[in-house]
């Protein structure tokens, strides 16, 4: 499950007590500006036993280099073998609120991925980069074990980095069978390479009513088609579906093209989702519930359901 950048951060410890028991992983969402990933994974950690805790994304330049590995070391030496960090480029809007929005998003956050892989290896190291500057600088408690890091990217250049220098990627919502396969394709197949998807949740008893619920969801989406939309099989067929009919046209789309994108539908919908993105060489699921904390709740069971299927 996903922890909603709008939800009230005393939230994060009531979701993870309840997961815990059912679900394999929690994903902290850290966006510019809601509430921060690092607080929010430890307050997770700090009530589990055996829930994983996901990080996606810390956006590269907004602490050195050196303080991200110091974090991300501490929560992974709290919790050993249940952290799983991504960095990323942060949306470059909110970077240039803060000063920060560099002239290479990619080549800044390859060099960032480095410093902080080399770092949580136990390495010493010095690195005069044109963004990274670190001076014979070694964690004190570097993390056993060391966990994949992760590059939170979309496009074709990023996603060829991070297949030379992450240990894996986040791909954001909708992230379909078909974007997974053309995501792996684009960072050269790395073995090993820890593929984790963000996807929205809804299930319910009746297909029509999720999809009249997620209809307007996807219409944002289409307005400026991510990779994850260009990907889909269907992706011409369904622009030009949503241009002539709208919304009402996304609702009555084949059942199939719902199962496409995301978990919605019923639950025998949502699992054949699940499977698909398995047998497409997905490591790690993170479904968004609804921005509703009470709706939140429900939609919790749910994963919690496809988590023991």
């Amino acid at each position: 499950m996903c922890f909603d950048r709008t939800f009230p951060a005393a939230l994060v410890t009531d979701f993870a007590r309840r997961l815990d028991h059912g679900a394999d992983q929690l994903w902290v969402i850290e966006d510019c500006f809601y509430t921060a990933g690092v607080s929010l994974a430890a307050s997770a950690l700090s009530v589990s036993e055996r829930l994983t805790v996901g990080i996606g994304i810390l956006p590269a330049v907004a602490r050195t280099s050196a303080v991200t590995a110091m974090e991300i070391a501490t929560l992974c030496n709290l919790a050993p073998g249940r952290v799983l960090p991504g960095i990323g480029h942060g949306v470059q809007s909110w970077m240039a609120q803060m000063g920060v929005r560099p002239s290479s998003p990619v080549r800044t956050l390859e060099e960032v991925m480095v410093a902080v892989r080399r770092l949580l290896a136990g390495e010493r190291v010095t690195m005069h980069g044109e963004h990274v500057y670190l001076d014979d600088v070694q964690l004190y408690h570097p993390p056993d074990p060391v966990p994949p890091l992760l590059a939170g990217v979309r496009g074709p250049k990023s996603l060829a980095m991070a297949g030379r220098v992450a240990g894996g990627v986040v791909l954001a919502e909708p992230a379909g069978p078909s974007y997974v396969r053309w995501a792996r394709e684009q960072a050269g197949h790395p073995d090993p390479f820890h593929v984790a998807v963000f996807s929205v949740i809804c299930v319910q008893q009746e297909r029509r009513s999720a999809y009249r619920t997620m209809a307007p969801w996807l219409a944002g989406l289409l307005d400026d088609p991510s990779p994850g939309i260009r990907a889909l099989p269907f992706c011409d067929d369904l622009l030009a579906r949503f241009a002539q009919h709208g919304v009402d046209g996304l609702v009555t789309m084949p059942p199939d093209w719902w199962t496409e994108l995301a978990p919605i539908g019923t639950m025998d919908d949502a699992m054949q989702h699940i499977e698909a993105l398995e047998a497409a060489g997905v490591h790690s699921i993170g479904m968004y519930p609804a921005p509703d904390p009470d709706i939140a709740k429900h939609d919790l069971e749910d994963v919690i359901t496809l988590a023991s299927r």
